[in-house]
């Protein structure tokens, strides 16, 4: 294949939840039973190591898929928690995690939203926030997480969160949850994506993809967000309008600041936008 196929999401992922599946040498997965249009098949959680592991991403408030973890590394001892960001779907469960093991928790920090609310905005979009979260050892980009037998190393990845790391394990060139310049992605949701450089490459395809329909929507006069997204996203999964409505709100915010669209005021989700 050329950098110019299209390199669409593999939902081919039968790994059933509370299922421990060893994917790599030194590297486990457990899938939560939390399916969701939002989570896919549910959070995927990772056990890196063996003997002395570090589990990433305990998963959301699910006293079942702690016990999967728990069940998992019976015998073998948890010295670290990492978690990639706070939403509630990756770190709530931490604290059942830690109770049972006395691992220190590392994160970036406790949550940051991945945009500034405006004075004028009305309407929150951080309802999946985890806001109770907050990690023993706060870690920073390029800071390494040393384990038995393994050696993470944090990246900053914001955009999801303010707070977002990856973790690369650099002498496999493989990356947990997120994009740079190793092979294989370890992703959050669904399976591991082997050609990750390429996969991100198509992503900004797609963003740029979706700029221009924005940007075609708006030639034929102005429009709110919601008519963008009924003219956009054909066919799309009605629980999923106010996710896309988001998405079309972080390009909007980027097109007005690059003075390419205007709208009255802060640029928000209820607002009205057209071409400068």
């Amino acid at each position: 294949m050329s950098d110019n196929d299209d390199v669409p999401f593999n939902r081919d992922f039968p790994l059933k939840p509370g299922v421990v599946d060893d994917i790599r040498p030194g590297v486990r997965r457990i899938l939560c039973n939390n399916p969701s249009p939002f989570t896919f098949t549910g959070t995927v959680s990772y056990i890196v190591g063996k003997g002395n592991v570090a589990i990433i991403d305990p998963g959301p408030d699910d006293e079942a898929h702690a016990a999967a973890l728990l069940d998992a590394v019976r015998g073998e001892t948890v010295t670290h928690i990492l978690v990639t960001h706070t939403h509630r779907d990756h770190s709530p469960n931490t604290a059942r995690i830690k109770a049972a093991t006395g691992a220190p928790v590392y994160a970036e920090g406790p949550h940051r939203a991945s945009r500034p609310r405006y004075e004028s905005e009305r309407i929150s979009s951080e309802s999946g926030a985890d806001r109770d979260f907050r990690p023993d050892i706060e870690v920073r980009d390029g800071e390494t997480i040393e384990g038995s037998g393994w050696a993470l190393q944090a990246v900053a990845t914001p955009g999801h969160t303010a707070n977002h790391l990856a973790f690369a394990w650099r002498e496999r060139k493989s990356l947990f949850v997120g994009q740079r310049d190793e092979d294989l992605y370890f992703s959050g949701h669904g399976p591991e994506i082997p050609e990750g450089p390429r996969y991100v490459r198509f992503l900004i395809r797609h963003r740029q993809a979706r700029e221009a329909s924005i940007l075609h929507r708006l030639a034929k006069g102005a429009a709110d967000i919601p008519a963008m997204v009924r003219a956009i996203y054909i066919g799309i999964d009605p629980r999923l309008t106010g996710a896309a409505g988001y998405s079309v709100l972080a390009h909007l915010e980027d097109l007005v600041a690059r003075g390419i669209v205007a709208t009255d005021g802060d640029p928000l989700i209820d607002g009205t936008y057209r071409l400068a």
